[in-house]
């Protein structure tokens, strides 16, 4: 049995109780892009995210390929936003590795688009991009757009 004491609270915990590793340089990032962006009709095209609004532990590329690419393995809460300056059918995606990963919302008539979704990196290989998807070919619009992620549980 295992006890742990909170303040004035107690509580007992049958069996084992495994403490994952604590990491106190957890990677987090939240990234946008530096202007609007132009995206190609009917086709999902790699949003350009120049602008790092933070960056925890250098792991996102904002010059280069535009991706988040994390050194410690584990599960990652990642957030996404698309906001475009026209309305129509628009589409936000996440991609792992070059290839779609999770779809955020689909709107049909509506500016922006939101995705969320919990998603493994193994600390090493794995990247991951923000590509958006346009039935007019419209343009996202800086202020609004962006993809974040942080380090929810190592292993």
């Amino acid at each position: 049995m295992v006890t742990s004491i909170k303040g004035n609270d107690t509580s007992t915990f049958g069996g084992n109780v495994d403490v994952p590793q604590i990491v106190t340089d957890a990677p987090a990032f939240r990234a946008k892009p530096s202007s609007n962006q132009t995206i190609s009709a009917s086709t999902f095209t790699k949003v350009l995210l120049q602008t790092e609004i933070f960056d925890t532990n250098n792991n996102f590329d904002n010059s280069t390929n535009y991706r988040f690419q994390p050194t410690v393995a584990g599960y990652y809460q990642v957030n996404s936003q698309i906001h475009y300056a026209t309305n129509g059918q628009q589409l936000v995606a996440v991609y792992k590795n070059g290839s779609y990963d999770n779809w955020g919302t689909y709107s049909v008539n509506a500016y922006g688009v939101s995705g969320s979704s919990l998603i493994y990196l193994n600390g090493s290989t794995d990247y991951l991009e923000l590509y958006a998807y346009s039935s007019g070919g419209y343009s996202v619009n800086s202020g609004l757009t962006f993809l974040s992620a942080h380090l929810v549980r190592a292993v």
